[in-house]
């Protein structure tokens, strides 16, 4: 499929990755739908903190991914559907997993009952490394067993597999994208990065932190939404589940000290057991293995950990970015 001149639907466009992919969709010259998540105060999230003149080439429509009503008028005209609407916060899924329920699962089934009826050309279903818990082994193919080692992960699982079986029960054109850890400016405070950085902009003494010992694939936002855009290009992906990731593996610890020698920070790390997921529900490495990806497109991640982390830190730095984030409270 050419991307070019395509109209696409974006769900979740008001978050972290949405957000970014909308102007990764704009270099393709989409015609964008971007669905917010409707609120009172009228906030497009993220969408708000791109320039005026990117927003005034999308078409911002807020609703609720749960309304299937609502998702299927906004199917109903568009060539390509990016579905990345979901809750994601992992220890948040411990407090209130019916919400994960009905958005990850119930929302993903109102996109693809959507384009089941009006037969949309490709849907890209987002996916996360989470489902596949802890390592068995290393580096995680796409053939990798899946564990829900979290209502999270198990919602994402759900979505995943009615994904898999609308693509085999009726032949629906869709990819399970399935990005590793993903970071870059305008995540939500409540991921690991953004939380050491904005701790350490903030002059505090002490970095809170939790577990030290994770393992963990990260990749930069552009990297990511450029993948994003490379997958729905291929058609020979079609009916295929395709991890985004860049095969290196980087600590939760050496991810600590890689941000201080970078600030020049001398902040003490205060592990923070409040912090820590239940013992069987952490996930200890997760390391991606990107073959499918890189050999069926041209995509390669172009940022190693030290360049996207300096290029999040840059942004950070802007009072007017860095005053949106709590940093001495803990994010869930």
């Amino acid at each position: 499929m050419d991307l070019y001149n395509k109209s696409v639907l974006v769900t979740g466009s008001d978050g972290f990755i949405g957000s970014h992919l909308i102007e990764e969709l704009l270099k393709y010259n989409c015609k964008i739908i971007a669905f917010v998540y409707y609120n009172s105060f009228n906030s497009w999230g993220w969408l708000d903190a791109l320039p005026v003149e990117i927003v005034n080439k999308i078409d911002v429509i807020a609703g609720d991914i749960r309304d299937a009503n609502f998702v299927e008028k906004q199917v109903s005209n568009v060539d390509v559907v990016f579905h990345l609407a979901a809750l994601i916060g992992i220890p948040y899924s411990y407090h209130a997993p019916q919400s994960y329920v009905d958005t990850n699962i119930q929302g993903t089934l109102n996109i693809l009952n959507a384009a089941k009826k009006f037969n949309t050309k490709k849907i890209i279903v987002t996916s996360t490394s989470e489902v596949y818990g802890s390592a068995i082994y290393v580096p995680i193919d796409e053939k990798h067993p899946l564990q829900g080692q979290s209502p999270y992960s198990a919602t994402k699982i759900a979505a995943d597999k009615l994904s898999e079986s609308f693509y085999k029960s009726f032949d629906i054109p869709l990819v399970i994208a399935r990005p590793f850890n993903t970071y870059g400016p305008r995540q939500s405070a409540r991921a690991v990065i953004p939380n050491i950085i904005t701790q350490i902009l903030s002059g505090d003494d002490e970095l809170k932190i939790g577990n030290l010992t994770p393992i963990r694939d990260f990749n930069y936002v552009k990297d990511v939404v450029s993948a994003f855009a490379k997958i729905a290009i291929c058609d020979d992906l079609i009916g295929h589940e395709v991890n985004i990731a860049s095969g290196e593996s980087t600590s939760i610890k050496d991810l600590i000290n890689t941000i201080i020698d970078i600030t020049n920070s001398k902040v003490r790390i205060i592990e923070d057991k409040s912090r820590y997921r239940p013992d069987s529900s952490e996930v200890d490495r997760l390391i991606g293995d990107n073959k499918k990806i890189t050999s069926m497109t041209d995509w390669k991640p172009k940022y190693n950990i030290e360049n996207g982390i300096k290029e999040t830190i840059d942004w950070l730095k802007v009072p007017e970015n860095l005053k949106k984030y709590k940093s001495l409270l803990y994010n869930i």
